[in-house]
C-alpha cells in the first residue's frame, strides 16, 4: 500500500516552521543579501516588517522584510512595489534566502 506523501515544503532553517510550498516557486535565479534566493508567489507563517524603499540590483523597490512567525528569524523580503515597469511582476511576491530555508517532504 502506498504511503501518503504530503506537499513538498520549505521551512525556517532555525525552528522548522513551514513558510512556503515548493509549488509556489516562481524563480530560483535571484540574489539575496547572503547569496542565492528564490522568488515565491505565496508565503505562510511569516511576519512582515515595515515597508521601506531599497535600491536592489534591479532598481528601486519598496520592500518589507519577512521573518518567521515562530522564532523571528529574518528569511528575506516581500516586494510591495516596483518602480520600473519591467519589474512590476515582483509586486506582492516573496524572496526567501536559500540559506534561511530548508526542504521538507522531499
Amino acid at each position: 500500500m502506498a504511503e501518503f506523501v504530503g506537499p513538498r515544503l520549505y521551512s525556517c532553517c532555525k525552528c522548522g516552521n513551514h513558510v512556503s510550498l515548493h509549488d509556489d516557486i516562481i524563480s530560483k535565479a535571484f540574489q539575496g543579501r547572503h547569496g542565492r534566493a528564490f522568488l515565491f508567489s505565496h508565503a505562510m507563517n511569516i511576519v512582515l516588517g515595515p515597508k521601506e524603499d531599497r535600491h536592489l540590483m534591479t532598481g528601486l523597490h519598496t520592500v518589507a522584510d519577512i521573518s518567521c512567525a515562530d522564532c523571528r528569524e529574518l528569511l528575506g523580503w516581500k516586494y510591495e512595489r516596483a518602480y520600473e515597469a519591467s519589474q512590476k511582476y515582483k509586486e506582492g511576491k516573496y524572496i526567501f534566502e536559500k540559506l534561511k530555508i530548508v526542504k521538507e517532504n522531499w
